[in-house]
Formats: C-alpha cells, sequence, structure tokens
C-alpha cells in the first residue's frame, strides 16, 4: 500500500525530479532566490544544517592537526597566472574586480575560485627550513565561480566551503595527506549523513587543474545521477616550483615542498535531500539535523499537557539531543506535515491519555514506524530512534545504490543496462582519454572515478577492445 502523501505541494519525484528537488528547497524554508542570479540566501534551516556539518568536520579536522586561518577573497591576476595549468582550468568561471570605487584598478582582482595561489604566496613566505613543516591548514569562507547553469546548493555562483592546504617536507607525506582527508569526507558522509561513497582516483582529463593527481568521493542519488561529494588533490611539488617555495632541509640543501589540498561545501546539503529526500519532503540524517526531535503537544489546552512536553523536552535537551515543542494553534495534523517536511528525525505526540499511562507515541521519520513507549528513560529510547533513523537511512541509501549498479564488459551492455535507469556502471577502461570521450558520447556516461577497489570484469576495454588497465565507475552526474 502507498504511503499517504502529507504535503501535497511538493511535486513527486517520479514526476520531476528536478522540480521535486527546488520545491524541498523551497518548501522546506532551505533557500531563497535573490536578485543576483545564480546566487541564493541559506534559511536559517538550511544553515543550521551546514553549521552542523562544519562543527562535525572542524572538530575532526583539528583532532587530526589542522588549524584554521583565513585568506583574503582576492587574487591579483599575477598571481592567479604563475601556476599555467591551474589557471587555464579555472578562467572560464573567475569573476573579475575591476574598479575600486570610482577607480580602475592597475591590475584585476579575481574574486577567490579557490586559494590555493594565495597559500602559496603565504607559504613561500613563512616556509624557509624543514622545521617549519609541515603547515597543515584549513578554511571555512565563500568562493565565486560563474556558472552558467545553477541550482541551489548543488551548482551556484557563490557557495560556502571549507579548503584544506598542507604543505609538506616529502611526496609521501603529502600523498598520505591526501589520502588521509578523502578517507576523512568518505567517513563522514557514511557515518554522519547515512550516505554511502565511492572512493576512487579521478582520471587525468577529470583531475583538478594543477594536481598531479585528484582522489574524490562519488554518491549515487534517489535518481540514479552520481554527485561528486568530496575532492582531495596531490599537487606534488608543481605549485611550489612556480611559486618558488623552498626550504633548507636536514642535509642543508635547498629543495622543494609538496603541497596538497581538500575540500566540501554547501552541495552536501543537495546531496542529503537526493539521498534520502521523498514525497513528503526531506528526511534528515540525525547528526545534522536542526531539530532531532519534535514534541508535538496533542490537546496541548487540556491541564499538564504542555508542563509535561516541557518537561520531556528538558530530559532530552538535558541529554545532548536538539529538541523543540510546537505549541502553536495550529492543528496536529498540520504539525505532522511541516516535520515530516522538515525532515525531523523523531515525532514525539503526548497527549492527556499517553499522560494518564506514562507514555508517549514516538514515529521516525524515515519509515514512519509508531510506538507507544514509557517516558521513564525516554532520552535513551529517543537516542536508540535516532540511531534506528541513521541505520534506516544508509541502508535503504545502499540498496539503492547496489540496485541501480550494473557491470558492463561492451558499450552496448552499457546502453542496455540504462534502458531500466540512470546509474553507476562499472566497466573496463584502457587508460586513453580518446576511448573515455567515446564511452560518454555513445553511452552518455561519462567517468566518475576509478575506485580504489578494483574488481575484474574483463581483460579488455569497454570501447576500444585493447587490454585494460582499469575498472572504472561511470555515470551521469550532478
Amino acid at each position: 500500500m502507498a504511503k499517504e502523501k502529507m504535503v501535497e505541494s511538493i511535486t513527486s519525484m517520479d514526476e520531476d525530479f528536478a522540480k521535486w528537488y527546488t520545491d524541498i528547497c523551497k518548501k522546506a524554508e532551505l533557500v531563497e532566490y535573490t536578485s543576483v542570479k545564480g546566487c541564493m540566501v541559506i534559511r536559517p534551516y538550511g544553515y543550521a544544517i551546514w553549521e552542523n556539518m562544519q562543527r562535525i568536520l572542524d572538530g575532526i579536522f583539528k583532532e587530526t592537526g589542522h588549524e584554521n586561518v583565513c585568506m583574503p577573497m582576492f587574487i591579483p591576476e599575477s598571481l592567479l597566472e604563475k601556476e599555467k595549468d591551474h589557471v587555464e582550468g579555472f578562467a572560464p568561471e573567475v569573476a573579475w574586480v575591476t574598479h575600486g570605487g570610482s577607480e580602475k584598478l592597475e591590475e584585476r582582482l579575481c574574486v577567490r575560485p579557490t586559494s590555493e595561489t594565495l597559500f602559496c604566496e603565504h607559504y613561500a613566505n613563512i616556509v624557509h627550513s624543514y622545521r617549519d613543516l609541515p603547515k597543515l591548514y584549513n578554511q571555512w569562507v565563500s568562493v565565486v565561480r560563474w556558472e552558467k547553469t545553477t541550482r541551489p546548493f548543488l551548482r551556484s555562483r557563490e557557495f560556502l566551503w571549507q579548503e584544506g592546504h598542507t604543505i609538506h617536507a616529502t611526496a609521501e607525506e603529502a600523498v598520505e595527506e591526501t589520502e588521509r582527508m578523502l578517507n576523512v569526507y568518505a567517513d563522514f558522509c557514511e557515518k554522519y549523513l547515512a550516505m554511502p561513497v565511492v572512493k576512487g582516483r579521478k582520471t587525468e582529463s577529470d583531475k583538478f587543474a594543477g594536481a598531479v593527481s585528484t582522489y574524490a568521493i562519488e554518491a549515487l542519488m534517489h535518481d540514479g545521477k552520481a554527485l561528486q561529494a568530496g575532492t582531495s588533490h596531490y599537487f606534488g611539488d608543481g605549485f611550489a616550483k612556480a611559486f618558488d617555495i623552498m626550504y633548507t632541509d636536514k642535509e642543508n640543501k635547498k629543495v622543494y615542498p609538496h603541497q596538497t589540498s581538500w575540500g566540501v561545501t554547501t552541495r552536501l546539503i543537495g546531496a542529503v535531500i537526493m539521498t534520502h529526500g521523498d514525497d513528503n519532503g526531506l528526511v534528515l540524517p540525525p547528526a545534522v539535523a536542526p531539530i532531532q526531535a519534535v514534541i508535538i503537544p496533542v490537546q496541548q489546552f487540556k491541564e499538564g499537557v504542555l508542563d509535561k512536553a516541557n518537561e520531556v523536552a528538558e530530559t532530552l535537551r538535558a541529554a545532548g539531543i536538539r529538541v523543540k515543542i510546537d505549541d502553536s494553534d495550529n492543528s496536529p495534523g498540520w504539525k505532522f506535515a511541516e516535520y515530516e517536511m522538515k525532515g525531523v528525525p523523531v515525532r514525539i505526540e503526548i497527549g492527556p491519555k499517553d499522560i494518564e499511562k506514562n507514555q508517549c507515541v514516538t514515529v521516525m521519520r524515515h519509515n514512519r514506524q509508531k510506538d507507544f513507549v514509557s517516558l521513564d528513560g525516554i532520552a535513551d529510547t529517543v537516542k536508540e530512534k535516532l540511531e534506528e533513523v541513521r541505520k534506516g537511512l544508509f541502508e535503504a541509501a545502499l540498496a539503492n545504490r547496489e540496485r541501480r549498479t550494473y557491470s558492463c564488459t561492451d558499450m552496448d551492455g552499457i546502453t542496455k543496462a540504462l534502458e531500466a535507469g540512470d546509474g553507476f556502471v562499472k566497466a573496463m577502461w584502457c587508460g586513453e582519454e580518446a576511448c573515455e570521450d567515446k564511452v560518454k558520447e555513445v553511452t552518455g556516461v561519462g567517468s566518475r572515478c576509478i575506485p580504489f577497489e578494483q574488481e575484474k570484469l574483463s581483460d579488455v576495454c569497454v570501447c576500444c577492445g585493447k587490454p585494460a588497465k582499469h575498472m572504472v565507475i561511470w555515470g551521469k552526474a550532478y
């Protein structure tokens, strides 16, 4: 039996997935559009989700020895142009400042699309000896990339992110850092966002501008499209050479250091919406939900109901649970639909009859399971329910990915597999860019990553039939 649709104003995801997504962004009060095309207001509820992500990640970064800094938002054109591949990669998306007040600037300033060049300039000033290394830095800022097609969270002209930038004495240390931070992102997505990801390396044509190698985590959305959820880049000593960063090693020789950068953005909010949401709205993983439990007093005008609701709320707050009581004069049915749409993981209903029995009703958002539970030990019960929500969300997302993952040995097989719907395609590849391009041209799916966990599906490339070097995950992407 189909679940009753409680919020009629949200377009069904089967009817129009893109419209469903924007409906949720607007109606759950995550964003509002502005007069600047491609830029959005992140409203308090949406920003609270980001703050929770930020709080968790920032704690992990600091545990792994990283320090927060803040670089300028403007980059002189001459500085941006020091690393050729880097500037060419970003040139089409750069926003330029040409005037300061009414005066034309002598040199154009780029509005930060990413901060490698600024960090390099800084490192050149402060790194002189092996004793100065490593520097493990991170910053939480906004960046601007002049995208042609925009969508809230997924692709906007200004977005929030963190960008880690580290500099090391050796290539081994830098590669280790690159891999460590990718694992941090993967663990964060799976443990806190309940979103399974594939870890892998980007192909040469798809790596970050100026990087030696780019690692990424790829997630699969409800509709079978891939979303790059985080990246970690190893730069080698290319940036150091371009910016003349050298240090004196233990043998008193002048050598170049090795660098990394890594980042995740507010795009993760879009990932959460498209991984877990349903036709009634958001479904939020408890770790990042602004409200983890909402208490709905039933017949709140009756004596003792609000008092008991407040007592339960205080008990939950004391246990570290983010809780809200809705004692507005809206009907219980309206409140149920409202907090379903906002994705609150656990709903608690309490009325006069419940109070008589020393119980309340709990309803979990992801599956609407309804239970009568004792008010004794209510904090422990709600914590258990929150963990059930997290596990249930992860299992459902993993099942969706497994259902939509196809193993193919030729291009006809890819085309036929995708008739069942978009998804991840596993197929072998010879390593030639021409074949990578041909697969996309013929089947519509591009390379997402070369997964660390390799499988040998055949001996030959899915495109040209020459000996295969890697198994690649292919897919259509946001």
